[in-house]
């Protein structure tokens, strides 16, 4: 399963960027970003069915 997480804006809670990742990279990011005092948006990413 793929995750989006989306990076907010320390003021308004904005969306700054983002980016797609696999489920075993989620940890990781979220130990880095709760080191720094980051805030994250974290969901399911959408796919695409051909």
């Amino acid at each position: 399963m793929r995750f989006e997480i989306m990076r907010l804006d320390e003021v308004d809670g904005t969306p700054v960027d983002s980016t797609v990742v696999d489920a075993a990279s989620v940890n990781r990011i979220v130990q880095q970003a709760a080191a720094i005092g980051q805030r994250l948006w974290i969901r399911p990413a959408e796919t695409t069915v051909l």
